[in-house]
């Protein structure tokens, strides 16, 4: 066998510099070929042309040093000029002796002044010297850039110029009676102009900087301009050696005065050359200067289409934020524009908008309002440039919002569209922090490095889904990430919106324990008794912490969580703690309130809020604990309400195990103790809680939920069809215990699975779990097979196929339609959905003669002028939590920027992150029995002295001063007119056949005749089937459009073999409105059917750490502790 290793030749020694200069003699036998690369750039032809023109500095070097040759010809000239004499001899005295003698007369001219000048030896020794470089430098250039065509390069003008110019100065040198000859030097003025031009060229090439066109354009004029006058000055100043022998100062004058048109006429030319050359200036400059100042003023426009440049000095002493877009539209433009300069620390930040579109109309009109117009560049551009990137200083920004267009019809190619950009701001300012809007779940995962990522599929399931089992959680989040002041309604009639719109203007904030005048008192207490007594007493709601060594926020972590002095507090409040004042009321005044503090049918809020200019005045409250049977309470006595308690447990400084109850939150323990069903059981048995085995997409938070013990058969998911595991082909059939939620949808995304899994989540009750159904067409005999006459809550997705509408606003048509004829059929189904733009909200159940509707319009149209960025706050629907827009998330994005807490606590009340330790949203209804409570505060305490809930605002349902809509009345008037009508009708003819018939008596008593006839004619049963007509026809005519509708949809469900008697046809909700209140004052009344929202504590943080075997058992330990109804 051969051995392969002494085949193998040895490695070559590494060469050093010796063997470079004297070669390898070890290597001279080896018959490897050594291959030199690039070899035509090795000629000297080459290297000369690397050096001159290809080599950006080097070639820079030249053109520097060309414009400075020139520069010192016309300098040298100006100094030839001062030091020549026209009465002296001009060196032509062997020539034309005498010639200095003659004087100037009209009709003849004497040329020899013109063609000679005195210059002295030195002055041409330097003139020649530079004649001689510059010819040298031009004739090897126009050789280096030789192409074949020999006349392209002489024909140049530039190169004509340096021939005039420098060749007579070579030819002195040789015959030396021509060195006073005149050489009009002044002309290199034009080839300077030229190297200027090339030199900036090469400039930008070599820093790598693109100055703006507008610059080079003022440049390029500027020099024309200077050119033409120093060309003028010069050649008057010489032709007029031979008559007024005018000085460099005069020509200047003259020539000053001449293209200013002003012509005083002082100083003219005399003879005729001079006259000829002004003619010629003055007809060049008319032609070539327009030229440049059109240019100059296209440029202008294209940059004020494009915008400009933010300037790297503002960036460096200025604050900056970049938004990126790719079509910039009003309502996006001020949404953002309003809520980040909202923040009073945010006033001096400049906001450079990125965008590949131009500017339009609208958006230009805008950013000329003063206002905007110091604090908003625009800048037409792509992010994938670095160019453009460096326009906006994009390494210098203080953030970047990258905004993705959700009207695109493939809303998967607008997230690659927003992954690009992230990416490449990512690469060109690694440490610019990045806040991005993404538009579909599985997209995230790409922009995993991004600071804050709001995914609009995700929030948009998840309030959808929480819609449905806490009423109105949409317009709660909306209300809580917009920016207000609670000014909004104040000047109101209607007490309704005067609650709303003061407790809508509630934020969340944070502040440091130690730092805090609201919650330093309660170090080393339960987070429970520190909630309630700042409530108590300041009237804020503290909801969450978290600790200085932790990132993760913990909304109400329960009486168990002890407060350190360096956590940080989370809290609702009109406005944060910082801009609010305190003051003591006096001892006496603070006891006579108390004695009345809870009696009279409505009192002023305790903690009296007075929005002015950012700052919060707050009433100090008692900070004791009042006594149970204090004189304060008005409770029950001992006989009333079957033997409930009169009193509310206070809360504890430190949790007690003992305190804490896992049952019914307001009723006696004894009540609360009860023993499952059989019905418990069973379900028990069907359901197990563990993490989904799959995910949808990468990046989605694993949530605790009920699960199936077995995988459902595909087949069995259809519920329109019947398969061999059984044999239901509507809802009816499968008998569900509880009400349907039926999502009409255009396709089944990802995005489903963050509607899907808060309401299946473990902490929800079994009994309470809906049977969702997903509809992805919904025509009638659809929407009837799957349930809709028994189904709890209908949520209808913004359909994607109408994003591509023509007209911005239309992408919302095909929803509203949709919904508004579901509202129309189904009147007392509960409808959900989400529109794209907020301005169509008012087209929900609309209702075109409802004078409510229009009071609420001029009102929305009042709130707007006055500058709120919630105008649209007062539409019943959004008010009821019935509809609400995405884009109304924006802001969350954006006050991010402020407040980097907030996108984590929003994920965290949606159920889209679970933190262990971390409680979770829900709600209860306030029913008859629990009113003996009365107050907020009183709900307060017995919340947190029960069950660590701690309520964060009231969905409040009452009823309109209009108890019957105008839509009904209108119809009812419209029929009783039209009726009204044809009965006058029918008397007008009548009247006007008697009258007819009056006039000719003949004709009437024929016609009586030939009616008697006729009646003998009619059977006898005619009159019975005629009057039975009638009446139909009067039923018919009489019935209203409801029942007609109610008629259609009975008719179908008769033909499609299913029941009626689940459909509610005369069940309207029209004359009800809802609206909520955040974190209302602690006097505010509890009302029957009041929905209180609950933030209630982690059940998993009071279960022992049995993490292994919790999937299994969860059932067995929570089951005690998670309550089975959700209501007081």
């Amino acid at each position: 066998m051969v051995d392969l290793e002494s085949e193998v030749p040895p490695l070559p020694p590494r060469y050093r510099f010796r063997d470079l200069l004297l070669g390898d003699q070890g290597w001279q036998n080896d018959d490897r070929v050594q291959v030199e690369f690039y070899m035509n750039e090795n000629t000297f032809k080459e290297r000369l042309k690397l050096f001159f023109i290809k080599n950006q500095r080097s070639s820079l070097r030249i053109r520097l040093f060309n414009f400075s040759l020139k520069l010192l010809s016309c300098l040298l000239y100006i100094i030839r000029v001062l030091l020549d004499d026209p009465t002296q001899g001009h060196g032509c005295k062997e020539l034309s002796k005498g010639c200095s003698s003659q004087n100037y007369t009209p009709a003849k001219i004497d040329w020899s002044p013109i063609i000679w000048v005195n210059r002295s030896l030195p002055l041409w020794g330097l003139q020649v010297s530079v004649a001689l470089i510059s010819l040298f430098e031009t004739m090897l250039l126009g050789y280096l850039s030789y192409k074949g065509n020999i006349w392209e390069q002489v024909l140049r003008i530039p190169f004509l110029l340096e021939i005039i110019n420098a060749v007579p100065f070579i030819i002195t040198i040789f015959w030396p009676a021509l060195r006073n000859l005149f050489i009009p030097v002044f002309l290199n003025c034009w080839l300077a102009k030229h190297a200027l031009e090339n030199m900036i060229n090469d400039l930008h090439r070599a820093i790598q900087r693109t100055q703006s066109a507008m610059f080079n354009q003022v440049l390029i004029l500027i020099s024309t301009l200077l050119c033409l006058i120093f060309t003028c000055i010069c050649g008057i100043q010489h032709l007029e050696r031979a008559g007024n022998k005018l000085t460099l100062f005069d020509s200047l004058y003259f020539c000053i005065v001449t293209f200013s048109t002003v012509g005083f006429g002082d100083v003219t030319p005399k003879i005729w050359p001079s006259k000829l050359l002004v003619v010629i200036m003055i007809c060049v400059a008319l032609v070539v200067l327009p030229i440049q100042f059109e240019q100059l003023a296209y440029l202008w426009m294209e940059r004020q289409k494009s915008g400009g440049n933010y300037s790297r000095h503002r960036a460096q002493t200025e604050k900056h934020v970049v938004l990126c877009v790719s079509s910039l539209k009003i309502d996006l433009l001020m949404d953002f524009l309003n809520e980040f300069y909202a923040h009073p620390r945010l006033q001096d930040y400049y906001v450079v908008i990125l965008c590949p579109t131009e500017m339009d109309a609208q958006v230009r009109r805008v950013l000329q309002i003063p206002m905007w117009s110091q604090r908003v560049i625009y800048l037409q551009g792509s992010v994938l440039k670095d160019q453009d990137l460096l326009r906006a200083k994009m390494d210098d920004a203080e953030a970047c919002f990258i905004l993705s267009s959700r009207c695109e019809v493939d809303r998967t190619a607008a997230d690659h569209q927003t992954i690009l950009r992230a990416w490449a701001v990512k690469d060109f300012a690694p440490k610019c922090p990045l806040y991005v809007q993404i538009l579909k779940p599985e997209n995230k995962f790409h922009i995993k490095f991004a600071d804050h990522v709001v995914c609009e599929e995700e929030f948009k399931y998840a309030m959808l889904a929480l819609n449905c089992i806490c009423p109105a959680t949409s317009t709660l989040i909306t209300l809580l990430v917009h920016t207000s002041r609670g000014q909004e309604g104040q000047q109101s009639p209607e007490q309704w919106q005067k609650m709303y719109g003061r407790c809508s203007g509630n934020e969340v904030y944070h502040i440091n324990l130690e730092d805090s005048t609201f919650f330093a008192e309660y170090e080393g207490k339960s987070f429970t008794y520190a909630s309630f007594h700042a409530h108590k007493k300041f009237g804020v709601c503290l909801i969450g912490v978290r600790r200085e060594d932790n990132k993760n926020i913990l909304l109400n972590p329960g009486p168990r969580y002890i407060m350190t002095a360096t956590d940080i507090c989370f809290y609702i409040n009109i406005t944060k703690e910082e801009n609010s004042a305190f003051k003591k009321q006096e001892q006496h005044r603070k006891n006579n309130e108390s004695k009345s503090y809870y009696h009279g049918p409505s009192r002023l809020p305790l903690h009296s809020v007075i929005a002015s200019m950012g700052t919060v005045a707050i009433d100090l409250q008692d900070t004791g604990c009042r006594s149970s049977s204090g004189p304060t309470l008005t409770l029950p006595s001992e006989g009333s309400k079957n033997g409930r308690r009169s009193s509310i447990a206070p809360v504890l400084e430190v949790a007690d195990s003992s305190s804490l109850q896992a049952c019914d939150l307001l009723s006696d323990q004894s009540e609360d103790e009860t023993t499952p069903s059989d019905d418990d059981i069973s379900t028990g048995l069907e359901y197990a809680k563990g993490y989904p085995p799959y995910s949808p997409y990468i990046g989605s938070s694993p949530t605790f939920c009920h699960l199936l013990h077995e995988k459902v058969p595909f087949c069995c998911l259809r519920l329109d069809k019947g398969c061999q595991h059984n044999y239901y082909e509507d809802a009816k059939a499968y008998g569900f215990k509880n009400k349907l939620i039926i999502v009409a949808a255009e396709t089944a995304g990802n995005g489903l699975y963050n509607f899907i899994v808060p309401l299946r989540a473990y902490y929800r009750p079994k009994k309470e779990l809906n049977p969702i159904v997903l509809l992805l067409d919904n025509p009638l005999d659809d929407l009837l097979r799957c349930g809709v006459t028994f189904a709890a809550n209908m949520v209808v997705v913004d359909k994607e196929s109408t994003m591509s509408a023509e007209e911005d606003y239309m992408a919302d048509a095909k929803t509203i339609v949709n919904v508004q004829t579901l509202f129309r059929l189904f009147s007392s189904l509960s409808i959900i959905t989400e529109l794209t733009h907020p301005a169509n909200m008012r087209f929900m159940q609309f209702r075109a003669k409802d004078c409510y509707s229009l009071a609420l319009s001029k009102l929305e149209k009042k709130e707007r002028e006055k500058g709120s960025n919630l105008a649209f706050m007062f539409r019943l629907p959004f008010a009821a939590g019935r509809v609400f827009s995405i884009s109304m998330l924006d802001t969350l994005l954006y006050q991010s920027f402020v407040k980097d807490y907030m996108i984590s606590i929003t994920r965290l009340l949606l159920g889209l992150d679970t933190t262990p330790g971390s409680g979770f949203l829900c709600s209860m209804k306030i029913t008859e029995d629990d009113l003996w409570i009365r107050t907020y505060a009183r709900l307060y305490q017995k919340l947190c002295s029960s069950t660590g809930d701690i309520p964060i605002g009231i969905y409040r349902t009452e009823s309109q001063k209009l108890t019957t809509s105008e839509s009904q009345i209108s119809i009812s008037v419209e029929e009783w007119e039209d009726t009204k009508e044809q009965i006058n009708n029918r008397n007008n003819h009548r009247n006007s056949t008697s009258s007819d018939q009056s006039d000719h008596p003949l004709l009437r008593r024929k016609s009586m005749q030939w009616a008697r006839r006729l009646s003998r004619k009619v059977p006898k049963h005619s009159s019975k089937t005629a009057e039975k007509i009638s009446q139909q026809r009067m039923s018919l005519y009489k019935r209203s459009e409801r029942q007609e509708l109610a008629e259609l949809v009975k008719n179908r469900m008769k033909h499609l073999g299913l029941s009626t008697a689940g459909y509610d046809e005369m069940n309207d909700h029209q004359n009800t409105l809802s609206y909520i209140l955040i974190n209302p004052s602690p006097d505010t009344r509890l009302e029957l059917n009041d929905v209180v929202y609950l933030i209630r504590p982690d059940p998993l943080a009071y279960v022992p750490n049995t993490i292994s075997s919790r999937k299994n058992s969860f059932c067995n330990t929570i089951g005690q502790d998670t309550r089975e109804e959700t209501q007081l």
